[in-house]
C-alpha cells in the first residue's frame, strides 16, 4: 500500500492487481472485495489522500475477512507514523 497527498479535497484509491497465472475471474473478483473494504472500512476515515493497493499472489486466496484485517491493520500503522 502506498499513501500520498493529494490535491482533489477527497480520498482516491487505485488497484493493481497483476495475473499472477490467475483467471480473469479471479483477479476481477480480488478487485471487488479490494473495493468494497475500502468503501466500507477505508474511505470514511481517510483524509484528503491517495491510496494505491498492490495485491500480492497471496491475496488471491485469502478470505474478505483476512482482507479487510489486512487492510485496517495498514491503515492503523500508516495512521501511527503520520
Amino acid at each position: 500500500m502506498i499513501w500520498t497527498d493529494n490535491t482533489t479535497g477527497h480520498p482516491r484509491m487505485g488497484l493493481i492487481v497483476p495475473k499472477f497465472r490467475s483467471s480473469a475471474v479471479a483477479r476481477n473478483r480480488l478487485r471487488r472485495r479490494l473495493r468494497e473494504i475500502w468503501r466500507r472500512d477505508l474511505r470514511p476515515y481517510q483524509p484528503a489522500w491517495d491510496l494505491v493497493i498492490r495485491a500480492r499472489p497471496e491475496a488471491y486466496a485469502a478470505s474478505f475477512d483476512r482482507l479487510r484485517d489486512a487492510l485496517l491493520a495498514w491503515r492503523r500503522a500508516v495512521l501511527e507514523a503520520r
